[in-house]
């Protein structure tokens, strides 16, 4: 297991305390680290699709009034 020192303010550190206390602190944080880990994949996912979509949404032939309303004339009953 690895051993990692941060700085913090002092004020983070009473609130932690204040809010954890007696409880492993090293599991806590370490369950927080997981947290971020788990959001920061998810918001790099997040931004690789949003490009994708851009680029795909970029790439396609523009559509005239015409060609819309005739497809929307078709798919109704």
């Amino acid at each position: 297991m690895a051993t990692v020192n941060f700085s913090v303010p002092d004020e983070v550190k009473a609130a932690f305390d204040k809010a954890f206390g007696g409880q492993n602190k090293s599991s806590i944080v370490a369950e927080l680290m997981r947290r971020a880990v788990r959001e920061r994949q998810l918001q790099i996912r997040r931004e690789r699709l949003f490009r994708q979509l851009s680029s795909a949404r970029a790439n396609r032939p523009p559509v005239t009034n015409q060609e819309i309303r005739r497809t929307r004339a078709a798919d109704r009953p």
